[in-house]
C-alpha cells in the first residue's frame, strides 16, 4: 500500500517534470494511422469508439489500441486481442516495462485519441511519452498534454468523434 503511494508520487512528479519540457511534434499531413488510448475504469465501449472513427474512413487495421486497467489477471490479459496495462507495468522510475505498451508508445501513429477525461497518471505517462505526430484529447486533462481538446465527455463519444472529424477536416489533415 505505501509503495504505490509512493510509486503515484514519484510518477505524477516525473510527468510534471516531463510536461515542462515537452513540445509537440507537429502535424502529420493526413491521417492514416491511429492510436487509441484508453481508461477502461470510465469507458468500456471501445468497439463503438473503433466503430465510429472507421465510420469517418480509418480503416480497422490502421487503428491501434491500448488499454488502461485498474487490474488484469494473467488469464484475462492472455484471453484479450488488445493490449492491456495496469500499474504494475511501470516502473518506479516512471519507465514502461511492458513491450505491447513501449510498442505502442513508439509508434509513430499519424494521430494519437487520448479518450479518457480524467488526469490519471498512468494514462498520462502513456500520452506524454507517444510518439504520435498529433494528439487529441479531452479539455478537461491537463492542457500540455494534447496538441488539440474538445470540450466533451467520455460517455458522449458519438458527438466527440464527429466534433473531431470535422476539426480535422477544417485542418485539411483528413
Amino acid at each position: 500500500m505505501f509503495l504505490k503511494f509512493i510509486k503515484g508520487v514519484g510518477l505524477k512528479k516525473n510527468i510534471k517534470k516531463c510536461l515542462a519540457q515537452y513540445e509537440p511534434a507537429g502535424m502529420p499531413a493526413k491521417v492514416v494511422t491511429v492510436g487509441l488510448l484508453m481508461d477502461e475504469a470510465w469507458f468500456t465501449d471501445r468497439e463503438r469508439v473503433v466503430n465510429e472513427i472507421t465510420g469517418y474512413g480509418i480503416k480497422e487495421e490502421n487503428i491501434s489500441l491500448l488499454v488502461c486497467k485498474k487490474k488484469v489477471s494473467a488469464k484475462e490479459a492472455a484471453q484479450l486481442d488488445y493490449p492491456v496495462y495496469t500499474r504494475k507495468d511501470i516502473s518506479t522510475g516512471s519507465k514502461l516495462k511492458k513491450e505491447e505498451i513501449k510498442t505502442f508508445v513508439q509508434t509513430p501513429f499519424d494521430m494519437l485519441i487520448s479518450y479518457y477525461d480524467t488526469e490519471k497518471p498512468l494514462l498520462m505517462l502513456a500520452t506524454l511519452e507517444s510518439q504520435a505526430k498529433f494528439k487529441v484529447g479531452f479539455a478537461n486533462v491537463d492542457k500540455r498534454l494534447n496538441d488539440f481538446t474538445i470540450a466533451e465527455g467520455a460517455e458522449r463519444y458519438k458527438e466527440y468523434i464527429a466534433e473531431l472529424f470535422r476539426y480535422l477536416k477544417i485542418l485539411n489533415i483528413i
